[in-house]
């Protein structure tokens, strides 16, 4: 099936999950951007060309130009649409090196979100990451 095309750019996160709800509002009210948030549980990922099992891991980004970003990426191109001070910090996550620790910490959160306190009620249910063989 192919996607969908996205008309502006769109963040879509785990509504379940208190932490990842916690940031998401936190980021929308302070970068002033006219992104779209769904929560991956209220989405049509078919359409969206996101599959399930990766909007369940990461943050998704889908750009109104069609790329689709997920993780560290999604959030370095949420703080680049920013504009201002947030873009020069998006780039930074993008930067060779520094990419590659963004990568290792926003694993490392998404992995252990659901032990991370937070104000808002909700359970995190990731999946394991898959087999290798």
């Amino acid at each position: 099936m192919q996607a969908r095309p996205v008309t502006a750019a769109t963040v879509i996160y785990d509504g379940e999950c208190g932490f990842c709800t916690a940031c998401v509002e936190a980021a929308s009210r302070r970068l002033r951007t006219r992104v779209s948030i769904v929560p991956w549980q209220r989405a049509d990922l078919a359409a969206l060309g996101v599959p399930e099992r990766d909007a369940q891991r990461a943050l998704q980004w889908l750009g109104a130009d069609g790329v689709r970003l997920q993780g560290h990426r999604a959030v370095a191109a949420w703080l680049r649409d920013a504009g201002g001070l947030w873009r020069v910090c998006g780039v930074l996550l993008t930067v060779p090196g520094l990419s590659a620790i963004a990568a290792g910490v926003y694993r490392l959160v998404a992995a252990n979100r659901g032990r991370i306190p937070s104000r808002r009620e909700g359970s995190c249910a990731v999946p394991p990451p898959p087999e290798d063989r």
